[in-house]
């Protein structure tokens, strides 16, 4: 889903007309997005269940950078990873089992990869299918600054597994296409964090904070806090 989705359709001459969270068909594209009164403040985060929570690491990263936070996503989903009700990212989007924000927010940021890994995703299907992403956000979003964080993991010495090959992956496809890259594969070992979970992938309270301060640096040495 999509946080601030009320799921209300209008479409009005004027979007500016709109509350904050209600949906508008959008004429350029056809699509059904959500109104954002903020935007010009506003990060756009795709992401699975590591992004979902309200206090998600992830989202404190954002918040600590500046910009108030659009979720789009849900747990059990990944680049080419599907739940049973909501699709694969690039699938959600172009169905509609979540919608976009109306305008243009100045950076979007996808995160994941942790589900395509415990689905047994090939390579190919992860690349195919972040590249399928990552067009059509550019399309929709010229102007945005585009940035990826991979898949949260131990150390591929620690049982990393496929999720630290699947972070090393999306690593490739982002510095194929210029985009700014946060690997977090081996995260959870090199900061010592692995005591910080509340279940096999997934942090505490504790965790989502160490690990969004950790993002959030990293993030701004890239360049990408809000302006």
């Amino acid at each position: 889903m999509c946080i601030r989705d009320r799921g209300d359709l209008a479409a009005p001459a004027n979007p500016a007309a709109l509350p904050d969270g209600a949906l508008y068909r959008n004429p350029a594209n056809g699509r059904d997005e959500v109104i954002v009164d903020n935007i010009a403040r506003t990060a756009l985060l795709i992401g699975d269940s590591q992004s979902e929570p309200a206090r998600s690491w992830p989202r404190r990263a954002l918040a600590g950078i500046g910009y108030d936070v659009f979720f789009c996503g849900k747990g059990g989903t990944g680049y080419v990873a599907s739940n049973g009700t909501t699709g694969n990212y690039i699938d959600a989007l172009q169905r509609g089992d979540w919608h976009l924000p109306y305008g243009f927010p100045p950076l979007v940021v996808i995160e994941g990869g942790g589900n395509d890994a415990k689905q047994g995703a090939s390579d190919d299907q992860i690349v195919a299918n972040a590249e399928r992403l990552i067009k059509t956000i550019k399309q929709r979003y010229p102007g945005a600054k585009l940035a990826m964080v991979g898949t949260l993991s131990k150390s591929a010495e620690h049982g990393g597994g496929r999720r630290t090959e699947v972070d090393a992956l999306l690593g490739t496809v982002a510095a194929d296409h210029g985009i700014p890259f946060v690997g977090v594969g081996g995260w959870l070992t090199r900061y010592g964090l692995e005591g910080e979970l509340a279940d096999r992938v997934h942090m505490n309270d504790a965790g989502h904070r160490a690990l969004g301060a950790l993002l959030g640096s990293r993030l701004a040495a890239l360049g990408l806090g809000l302006e």
